[in-house]
């Protein structure tokens, strides 16, 4: 197209549709179903053409306290004092936000943010919690772990892309994104040690950016070595509306980060032990190790390695208790979702049922404790007493099976004689899928094949002894099958054929020997 025939407007170079194209194909969450060129028109008041108010969720929120631990009480077991806790933070805190919407003026009043930090071993349900809150009050949700960030962002993550999967998480919505909640785990990994009187500084900076984070800053939606970012920068100046950056503030963003913290209890002991006025040591000795989480300070969690401006930001402490053999019993008897309703919608996706006696469910929670990874050791347990069944059972006539406690500690040979007690319809299924091979090899090639004294049994014998399935047993043994019997159906002009006992031990021999016999004809 000559310069003459281009339609106003266009750019001239076709730069921008170029673009335009890689940035739909890259799928980039803000920039599905919202034109570019229009970003102020998240700052508009919500009119009858806006679309639905994003807001809705924050500007209707009515929890209680008591309700969000009910609610929480449903998926988690255990943890009372930490669901306590977090209820009321949470709803102090989307309470300020409901009313600084309502009434913008209130922006102007210092407030301090009810970020949280969690305390306690792994597999507890720190994250669980957090995942089920924001799922009942409506706000997007980031978790990430600590260890991938770096100070500068280019030998591993920049803590400012938390801010931006938010936005992702809000499927592009800004405004949303602004009001939603950031997890971070493993926040005890960024803590500097001293070591050999040397101070290791690697995580200070991931602490510093993140206290950043946490008070009020704006973060751009772009990071700096983000080729798309760019991209839509030249998009913006090709309008000739210059590069202006597209940000998200995070005064609204609630940040809680979590830990497992070793060795701050051990450090909380040893201050309590040498304190003149402590313990004693036969009190301290009767102390867990949650007790000396929960009487952690300030001042240990600075020694620990944090910074005081970081560790001042996180106000509200709460410790989660370890999970007892009783407490992973009850998780899969009494919530909701739980590990052990995933593996039974496993097995219904086969059309199989499985029941669990009570002794059963006792010892996985007790095989799952002794993983000592919480409630993950369950589905460690649970993987490991499954894996077989789910392998051997679908391709099998057996739609129900009972797990007792045997089966939990022997699970290999519980499942064989289970197979064993189940062989007769086995080897009807069998027989039934080589009846189903017959019909569709009559379909294909119009050849009736009959089976010789002893053939059906030695092919069941096969499958059985292999592992396999009729269809993968036969394709394998008598591949050649259909080529050969056309061949001597045309020169005989017979359609139905006898699989003897002798073409079933070599079939590659007897069907060249009919083949031949059929040629002399």
């Amino acid at each position: 197209m000559s310069d003459d025939n281009k339609e106003p407007g266009s750019g001239g170079s076709g730069l921008e549709e170029q673009l335009r194209e890689m940035l739909r194909h890259a799928n980039l969450p803000f920039m599905r179903g919202q034109q570019p060129e229009a970003p102020a028109a998240q700052d508009d008041g919500h009119g009858a053409d806006d679309g639905p108010d994003p807001l809705t969720v924050i500007r209707e929120f009515n929890l209680k306290p008591r309700e969000i631990r009910d609610y929480l009480d449903r998926f988690v077991i255990k943890q009372s004092e930490a669901k306590k806790v977090l209820s009321v933070a949470i709803c102090d805190h989307y309470n300020h936000v409901r009313r600084c919407i309502e009434k913008p003026e209130r922006l102007e009043r210092e407030y301090a943010k009810h970020n949280i930090l969690l305390l306690g071993p792994t597999g507890v349900g720190k994250t669980y919690l957090m995942r089920c809150i924001a799922r009942l009050i409506g706000v997007p949700f980031v978790k990430a772990d600590a260890t991938k960030f770096s100070e500068t962002g280019y030998v591993g993550h920049d803590v400012e892309d938390l801010v931006r999967d938010l936005v992702k998480a809000a499927d592009g919505d800004v405004e949303l994104a602004q009001y939603g909640i950031v997890y971070v785990d493993e926040v005890d990994k960024i803590a500097s040690q001293t070591t050999s009187g040397s101070k290791d500084v690697s995580g200070r900076g991931v602490q510093i950016n993140l206290l950043k984070l946490m008070e009020e800053t704006d973060v751009s939606l772009f990071s700096q070595t983000d080729l798309i970012g760019q991209m839509q920068a030249v998009m913006d100046m090709q309008r000739g509306g210059g590069a202006g950056k597209r940000t998200i503030n995070t005064r609204h963003i609630l940040f809680i980060v979590s830990g497992a913290f070793d060795r701050l209890a051990e450090q909380v002991r040893d201050r309590i032990e040498s304190s003149p006025i402590g313990f004693s040591s036969a009190a301290a000795g009767q102390r867990e190790k949650e007790d000396y989480l929960a009487l952690a300070g300030t001042k240990d969690l600075i020694d620990y390695g944090f910074e005081p401006e970081f560790i001042g930001r996180l106000p509200i402490r709460v410790v989660c208790n370890p999970l007892s053999c009783d407490d992973l019993e009850s998780i899969m008897l009494n919530t909701e979702g739980n590990v052990l309703e995933q593996y039974h919608e496993d097995f219904e996706g086969y059309g199989i049922s499985v029941d669990m006696t009570r002794e059963a469910v006792r010892r996985v929670a007790e095989r799952g404790h002794e993983e000592q990874t919480g409630a993950r050791g369950l589905m460690t347990v649970l993987e490991r007493l499954f894996r077989h069944f789910k392998f051997e059972l679908p391709s099998t006539i057996i739609r129900h099976f009972e797990v007792s406690r045997e089966t939990v500690d022997n699970p290999d040979g519980e499942l064989v004689a289970l197979l064993q007690t189940k062989e007769s319809p086995r080897r009807e299924e069998l027989e039934k899928g080589v009846g189903l091979y017959t019909e569709a090899f009559e379909k294909e090639y119009g050849l009736k094949l009959q089976w010789g004294k002893g053939v059906l049994a030695a092919i069941v014998d096969a499958c059985i002894a292999e592992d396999v399935s009729v269809q993968t047993y036969m394709s394998r043994r008598f591949h050649d099958l259909g080529y050969g019997l056309k061949l001597i159906s045309r020169g005989s002009g017979k359609t139905a054929f006898t699989i003897t006992k002798k073409f079933f031990d070599d079939p590659s021999a007897e069907l060249s020997r009919r083949i031949a016999a059929s040629c002399k004809k």
